[in-house]
């Protein structure tokens, strides 16, 4: 009898693959890096062949840890990194380009075309999005555009178009003999092709971008008692296991976080930075810079919507300094680098590297360090770069409440960057709220276990996985009203200094 669920986390950076028992607790789980590919400024690519290549390495290498195989897994689920988008021959499987990163701005024009008529705002009544190179949809056009081949495949009807999540489960169930091509609801919604009332493609969004419906996914559920198919038997399982749970990595990270009644929110921590709130059945429109989105569907249940506050750069900003300043050897030294400081100095940073996302939707915005004298040090950098994800993660705060007219009372925690103690006591003490980090942090894959495990009934019900949650520690704010107010004046001040650097 199989008594795991495995879940494949495809993120930004790197592929896992982890192992749940019932109790949602790891007992196997590798872990693979992927190149991060610069061929302009402000474009960011992957190698989607490398991932592939990556996955089966990592399922691989996970069974192997455990002592496990793939006979002994219920159900294997899948949670990416959401907006990043290819389109691949499907008789070959060979991708037409690199994958286009869900940071890359090299859409911006065709989104200024696209708000000439109507604005920023022309498709968020039926997709719950403003315009902008963050989602899949001018990205789709964007390859079809500018790669002959793409389009011309495309048009004979053999080309297929998918976010991470599609092309992985197109390849476990049998790629170009036969494989699945679907993608879920979450998924779905971060194209700007979707409406999300309908949970359908939308024929006038699709027409007005030039986008052939022939070359887009089936969309099914987050999590789906139907399979999507299994697994082959000579492929990196070894056995046929069901695949039938995917979700958008933030969503996953909600399910995993068990935020299943509406007004639980989450925020997870890696190389950007993303809260969600639950706001049930029912969508929210946002007025203040959120987005509208689907949180995660169970077999044909109604879905449960979310409102969402996306930052593009956090947990990127930490490899940066390390990577190209070189002030770090490795990620986890940003702590005591910035613990050699009492404060920032009165130095901010803004990593506006592609732009700002919510609440600003600023593609005109750059990254900027202000507050600068010759009394800052690497250590008040340090500390700058750390402190500007609790800011923007503020801002985000903010705007929710003013959407959803429900002040937050605590943050669930998770992602990387949460083992970071630094960041976490001032996370609590900028909000004013308590901030929980579980005491299983790889929430996101668990997401995407938890949906595969209810599809196969490994899992009987939501309930049964709120079970599964426990507290590892919980941070209380410890700063003055007065510190608190002078920060964030002057935060605010920093990000006025971003807008308006491109034409």
């Amino acid at each position: 009898m199989a008594t795991f669920v495995g879940a494949l986390d495809q993120g930004t950076t790197s592929n896992r693959f982890i192992i749940f028992d019932h109790s949602g607790q790891i007992v196997g789980v590798d872990q693979k890096e992927h190149e991060q590919i610069f061929q302009q400024p402000g474009w960011v690519e992957h190698n989607p062949v490398e991932i592939w290549q990556n996955t089966q390495d990592v399922i691989r290498g996970s069974l192997a840890k455990a002592g496990l195989s793939g006979s002994d897994l219920a159900a294997v689920g899948i949670t990416n990194q959401r907006e990043t988008t290819m389109i691949w021959d499907k008789n070959t499987g060979k991708p037409f380009t690199n994958a286009i990163v869900w940071q890359c701005t090299r859409t911006n024009e065709i989104c200024k075309k696209l708000m000439l008529d109507q604005g920023q705002n022309r498709f968020r009544d039926k997709t719950g999005l403003p315009i902008a190179t963050y989602f899949s949809g001018p990205k789709i056009k964007w390859i079809l555009d500018n790669v002959p081949e793409a389009r011309a495949t495309a048009a004979k009807g053999e080309a297929l178009f998918g976010t991470m999540e599609t092309w992985i489960i197109w390849w476990l169930t049998g790629g170009p003999n036969g494989g699945s091509h679907v993608t879920d609801v979450t998924n779905a919604s971060r194209t700007m092709l979707m409406d999300l009332s309908a949970l359908q493609w939308d024929e006038e969004i699709l027409r007005i971008m030039g986008i052939p419906w022939q070359i887009l996914p089936r969309i099914v559920p987050s999590s789906d008692i139907r399979t999507w198919g299994t697994t082959l038997k000579d492929g990196p399982f070894g056995a046929r296991v069901p695949v039938c749970g995917a979700l958008g990595d933030q969503q996953a990270a909600l399910v995993g976080q068990t935020c299943f009644n509406t007004g639980e929110a989450k925020n997870t921590y890696g190389t950007g930075c993303f809260l969600l709130l639950n706001t049930g059945t029912k969508q929210t429109p946002s007025r203040h810079g959120l987005l509208t989105t689907l949180g995660y569907q169970i077999n044909d249940q109604p879905p449960v919507y979310c409102l969402e506050g996306s930052i593009a750069i956090t947990g990127a900003l930490v490899q940066w300094l390390r990577d190209n300043l070189n002030l770090i050897s490795a990620a986890e030294e940003i702590e005591n680098l910035a613990m050699t400081v009492e404060d920032n100095g009165g130095a901010y940073f803004v990593p506006a590297f592609s732009g700002l996302f919510a609440p600003y939707w600023r593609s005109d915005a750059r990254g900027v360090i202000v507050g600068l004298t010759r009394f800052v040090n690497k250590g008040h950098i340090a500390r700058a770069v750390l402190e500007s994800t609790a800011y923007q993660t503020r801002d985000i705060v903010e705007a929710m409440n003013k959407d959803s007219g429900v002040q937050l009372s605590a943050l669930k925690v998770d992602g990387g960057m949460v083992a970071n103690e630094l960041l976490m006591q001032f996370q609590s003490d900028i909000l004013n709220v308590p901030v929980i980090r579980p005491s299983v942090s790889e929430t996101t894959a668990l997401g995407a276990a938890y949906a595969a495990g209810l599809a196969v009934g490994f899992w009987i019900d939501l309930e049964e996985l709120r079970q599964n949650w426990a507290v590892d520690r919980t941070w209380h704010p410890a700063m003055s009203l007065k510190v608190r107010k002078k920060h964030c004046l002057e935060w605010k001040k920093a990000v006025d200094r971003t807008f308006n650097w491109m034409e």
